[in-house]
């Protein structure tokens, strides 16, 4: 398509959304909807290779926008945080997971045939171009 077709603001990716695009929230809500039940925030700071503190301070940027919820309570008498997605976190991050997947599908076709096809290997659940 020429230039002069293109759709203002075609790779402008609006819904790469800041809040989730930051790498240690990204590697949290990754983890948190592969675990749909929720995680041990041990567990979850393993995961994602997060110290205590900066997982903690995280969790209540994603808390704070109604993505994640955090459960305290015990468990054998131990003080235990279990930390889940909420239903607008999850259709929220599975929306931006789309907007990604575009971006991915974008930069293949401009990186021609060869990338194109190493997408498809990488993904085989891709839908045949």
């Amino acid at each position: 398509m020429p230039l002069s077709e293109a759709i203002d603001g075609r790779f402008s990716y609006e819904g790469l959304d800041r809040l989730i695009h930051e790498k240690a929230r990204l590697s949290v809500l990754t983890s948190l909807v592969a675990h749909p039940k929720g995680l041990a925030f041990p567990d979850l700071r393993r995961l994602c290779g997060l110290t205590d503190g900066n997982l903690s301070r995280h969790l209540a940027v994603l808390q704070e926008a109604d993505l994640v919820a955090l459960e305290k309570g015990y468990d054998q008498n131990r003080p235990q945080t279990i930390c889940r997605l909420t239903p607008k976190g999850r259709t929220r991050f599975l929306q931006y997971l789309g907007v990604l997947e575009q971006v991915v599908r974008d930069a293949a076709k401009g990186a021609g045939p060869a990338a194109e096809t190493a997408h498809r290997v990488a993904d085989p659940f891709a839908e045949p171009t």
